[in-house]
């Protein structure tokens, strides 16, 4: 019996000394070899040398993904010079009735009927805008978007915008991006995390190189990708986005993609302006979204196949198009007008509903395209008439047209999508107004405040929330993170010798009322040192003679943790060794058991966290 133990020593210790080290705490060579080859739970780092992999693979990523951009929008530039002026170019050109007349009533029918073909016969993932569709493959599939992907949503998009859709190049773009990375970290041998991190690096990497616009970027990716704010996905995605960015300067040179008028120091009465302004664009935000999916709601009762939706929402399209010209393709150029105070009142009123209602009735009928680019025109456009209101009513208050345009752009942004630094920053980087961020801020942030008052859901997440998917809305530090095992384990514990055989250790169980309630029992050697935990089940368990002794059960190596370990790596250990209760040893020679802890303990911390977050003092 002693050889088979001494067997199953060296064994265990063969186990251990084959996992990477950092699942191994320093040992004193005084240490027992029970303790020695115990399995501890690995160390949480921030950083390691995979995320300097990852980091590297990001950047070509984020390269690679520039290009592909800038493909995507010579693609669309090159229907929309078929569709609307009858040549072959690549040149970037806004949609026009010139050439083409009532003609442009059929147009965006005949793209939307071949998005639906596509649809219906390559890949449904290519309906909507793709940014939905990328959180639910992160959320639900490890990140893992099929191949077929990051061809047939920018083909599809091209057709869509080139044809006259009202949307943005840069929801299409993001997605591909995204599928991008997501088909690098299939082909390579890389877990779900670093997958997702590729993926969102990708998608920064898409929108970086097409708005010049790196930090939003790397925020977006965060609020709407990663759902998570980690040094191991930050640095990468952040490296792919200036990558991006440096390529877009190379190709086309530096500079804000809205340049505007210069805006002085804002003072403190229009700041609160702007706040108002905020909370009237946040009210509109909730009706937009609400809008759009209580048209897909209707899309859904038609009865017709689904591939024929576009080609409604096409006529739909072209019909307002014929009418107000300035509804048709993605609309950079009004954004450029509208933030520069060159629309009248009038003018931005019904550019703000006729885009509204091309937009909202388009992506309704399930074709392919973007939202960001649609939303800053309607947000731009009603707070530029709200501006103009103000500042003719009041012109105290030192409220502009202009400022009053970009704060209701990004607004609309932040409270349809609740990405709300991505709001701010990206109006901040696209225009270079540095003085335009406490105006910014604080009408974003009230926005923010009355979409998250009156709507649960947002434009991103309505569409995969129905389908049953839970999207976290709120990404804070992990609080089991902050508390220490030797903090919340249990330090009176009822304990066995090595020793003994299971028939005492039988008879003490059925006559001690204290045992009756315990799930386990940490097993201690001779001299004090912890062997080991035996579970109720495996000292009732028939199978085993009375006659053994207590040791021979424990087998493979022993699950402790060291009192200044984490409770969260106190939950991943048992996650992975299969156990519910852990021995917990101090950090110091001569390393004596201080307790166990068991899942009820963190429960316990929980509860912790949950008095500290809901009881209101008095």
């Amino acid at each position: 019996m002693r050889s088979f133990r001494a067997d199953n020593l060296r064994a265990r210790r063969i186990t251990m000394h084959d996992q990477p080290s950092d699942e191994v705490i320093a040992v004193a060579p005084s240490m027992s070899d029970t303790l020695r080859v115990a399995s501890m739970p690995r160390r949480s780092r921030a950083l390691g040398p995979r995320v300097a992999w990852i980091t590297v693979l990001s950047l070509l990523l984020g390269v690679t993904a520039s290009g592909v951009a800038w493909g995507l929008v010579a693609l669309i530039g090159l229907f929309t010079n078929l569709a609307f002026y009858g040549r072959i170019s690549t040149q970037f050109v806004p949609p026009t009735i010139t050439y083409i007349g009532a003609w442009v009533i059929i147009v965006p029918a005949i793209g939307g009927l071949i998005v639906g073909v596509m649809a219906r016969f390559g890949s449904t993932a290519i309906r909507g805008h793709g940014i939905p569709e990328a959180m639910e493959r992160i959320l639900r599939h490890d990140s893992r978007i099929p191949a077929r992907i990051t061809w047939l949503k920018p083909l599809s998009s091209a057709i869509a915008i080139g044809t006259g859709g009202p949307f943005g190049a840069e929801g299409p773009i993001i997605a591909t991006g995204g599928a991008l990375g997501s088909l690098l970290g299939q082909v390579l041998r890389v877990s779900a995390d670093e997958r997702k991190v590729l993926l969102a690096a990708g998608a920064a990497a898409g929108m970086a190189a097409i708005f010049s616009a790196p930090v939003s970027s790397v925020l977006l990716a965060i609020e709407l990708l990663l759902f998570e704010r980690r040094a191991r996905s930050l640095i990468p995605v952040a490296i792919a986005a200036v990558a991006a960015n440096g390529m877009r300067d190379i190709l086309i040179g530096p500079g804000p993609v809205f340049p505007m008028p210069a805006v002085s120091l804002v003072p403190l009465a229009a700041v609160g302006g702007y706040m108002l302004l905020g909370g009237i664009i946040g009210l509109a935000s909730v009706g937009v979204t609400r809008l759009t999916y209580a048209i897909e709601d209707v899309f859904e009762k038609i009865p017709i196949h689904w591939m024929f939706w576009p080609a409604i929402g096409g006529f739909a399209v072209g019909a307002i198009g014929y009418f107000v010209p300035a509804t048709l393709g993605v609309g950079y150029n009004h954004i450029d007008a509208i933030i520069a105070s060159r629309l009248s009142f009038a003018a931005l009123l019904s550019l703000c509903v006729s885009k509204l209602a091309s937009w909202s009735v388009a992506l309704g009928s399930g074709t392919s395209g973007g939202t960001l680019a649609p939303l800053f025109i309607i947000g731009g456009a009603l707070g530029g008439a709200l501006g103009m209101g103000v500042a003719t009513a009041w012109p105290q208050l030192g409220v502009t047209p202009g400022l009053a345009a970009l704060v209701g752009m990004a607004a609309m942004f932040a409270g349809a999508s609740r990405a709300f630094m991505t709001s701010v920053v990206f109006a901040l980087e696209t225009t270079g107004q540095i003085h335009a961020l406490p105006p910014l801020l604080g009408g974003c942030a009230v926005a923010f405040l009355i979409s998250g008052l009156l709507m649960q859901r947002t434009i991103m997440t309505e569409k995969i929330e129905r389908r049953g998917v839970r999207v976290p809305s709120e990404y804070s530090d992990d609080y089991l993170d902050r508390v220490l095992v030797r903090d919340a384990c249990t330090r009176s514990v009822s304990s066995l010798r090595a020793t003994q055989s299971l028939g005492e250790a039988r008879k003490w169980l059925t006559g001690n009322d204290t045992a009756a309630y315990c799930r386990g029992f940490p097993v201690i050697q001779d001299d004090g040192q912890p062997l080991g935990v035996l579970m109720r089940r495996a000292l009732l368990d028939p199978a085993y003679s009375e006659d053994l002794p207590l040791a021979d059960l424990i087998q493979g190596p022993s699950p402790f943790i060291a009192g200044d370990y984490s409770l969260r790596e106190a939950a991943d250990h048992m996650a992975e060794s299969g156990v519910d209760m852990l021995v917990v040893v101090a950090t110091k020679t001569p390393y004596p058991m201080i307790g166990v802890i068991t899942p009820t303990d963190i429960i316990r911390a929980h509860r912790d966290r949950l008095r500290q977050t809901y009881t209101v003092s008095t």
